[in-house]
């Protein structure tokens, strides 16, 4: 994906002159966003580095002693990678292409996993060349794709934990039932291949923390046993991510949310390592779309705004996440409910059905909020339509944080 980094050029202004901008007064941000747009065009994603490395203090500081491995699926971008890596975050791979991303990245392949329980073996050789040695398997096909690696690799047994409080459930494709884990344990050890620890991923955008809390448990249950049964010491839990932001309703606080968490892993064993896989958390509240009205029409009394980015675009997330994005304009005035299109031939494209705004007018913004994830990510070429372009904002450099230095000793 094409990075463009925001740089504070006085000549931006003398762009103006190119866009139709509002007579009326404009908020800081609305300057702001059009002084990008006369820079790089429209649509864009604005990302906010200093508030991606404040959602990642934010969880570290909310799970202590929790290793946080960045999920590249959630938005699979450079720039992404390159800061939260630089706060400490390992990363969290599932294919090929990711790994070719860490590579680029410059990362230690000692701070990655490969957490996809369903792999070809190109796939396993791809990240093995690279240097990843663990894998995550939830099934008896997959452990047997590892024994001519089994000198090489350490393996995560994923188990599957329903959570009717996530928005997208997990539990459905991947992971074994507990009570199969230990014979899967017990069938490693007769092939040879070491299992290392357990995961599980509850689901994403979780309401609340219990299923983690007892996802916990059961998992200290299960290394015990383990353990008791001499199938080795399970060095690794990995509690996944799932982890809330703000959409159209507000989460709870991170703080609060992970407070049982951090009660329940009180009981994990003192040699185990615990480790996450944060994704929507980081990157979701970092990221913020921005669309011009390119047309506007009435159709059956409402009034019809045509935006330059839509469903195929940036906000493909409302069909592949379920997520269900705030978005703001910057005029004001008398509200009537209207409708939000993309700028496709599709008549699904539509951004919000049904929608109270002021009028707009050609020309004007639409604001996007809890962008980054599962958005760019999901983006389409449909219609030969460009993707909005991501610029980089508030990027100040940092040196290597004391984590990033002991994880590459």
């Amino acid at each position: 994906m094409s990075q463009l980094r925001h740089t504070h050029e006085n000549k931006v202004l003398e762009l103006f002159d190119h866009l139709d901008a509002p007579t009326r007064p404009q908020t800081p941000e609305e300057v702001r966003l059009r002084q990008l747009i006369a820079q790089h065009g429209s649509p864009l994603l604005v990302m906010d580095a200093e508030r991606l490395r404040q959602q990642y203090r934010q969880l570290k500081a909310a799970l202590p002693g929790v290793d946080l491995f960045y999920a590249v699926k959630a938005l699979p971008d450079a720039d992404a990678i390159r800061i939260l890596t630089g706060q400490g975050a390992g990363l969290d791979l599932a294919t090929a292409g990711e790994v070719d991303m860490a590579r680029s990245a410059g990362v230690s392949p000692r701070r990655t996993i490969h957490t996809h329980p369903i792999k070809k073996d190109s796939e396993i050789k791809a990240a093995l060349r690279f240097g990843t040695t663990t894998f995550v398997v939830d099934n008896w096909n997959e452990l047997k794709k590892f024994r001519a690696y089994r000198n090489r690799v350490g393996l995560l047994l994923r188990v599957r934990f329903q959570s009717p409080d996530a928005v997208v459930d997990l539990s459905r494709k991947f992971g074994c039932d507990p009570h199969e884990a230990i014979e899967l344990m017990r069938r490693a050890v007769h092939e040879g291949i070491r299992i290392k620890g357990l995961s599980f991923h509850v689901g994403s955008q979780s309401g609340r923390s219990d299923t983690h809390v007892h996802a916990i448990e059961t998992a200290v249950a299960l290394i015990n046993q383990a353990h008791r049964e001499g199938l080795g010491h399970l060095k690794v839990l990995d509690i996944g991510g799932g982890f809330p932001v703000d959409y159209q309703h507000k989460a709870i606080d991170i703080n609060a949310f992970c407070a049982p968490i951090r009660n329940a892993l009180i009981s994990v064993p003192s040699w185990v390592r615990v480790i996450a896989e944060p994704g929507r958390y980081l990157v979701a509240p970092a990221v913020t779309a921005v669309a011009t009205v390119v047309g506007k029409a009435e159709r059956d009394d409402r009034p019809w705004y045509y935006l330059d980015d839509g469903v195929y675009g940036s906000y493909s997330g409302q069909m592949f996440d379920h997520a269900d994005y705030p978005v703001e304009t910057f005029r004001e005035g008398n509200e009537r409910e209207s409708v939000l299109a993309g700028p496709t031939c599709d008549s699904i494209d539509i951004v919000k059905d049904a929608i109270t705004l002021p009028e707009l007018e050609i020309g004007d913004l639409i604001v996007g909020r809890q962008m980054g994830a599962y958005t760019a990510a999901t983006a389409t070429d449909f219609n030969a339509l460009p993707r909005a372009r991501m610029v980089l904002i508030n990027d100040v450099a940092e040196q290597p944080s004391d984590l990033v230095k002991l994880a590459e000793a």
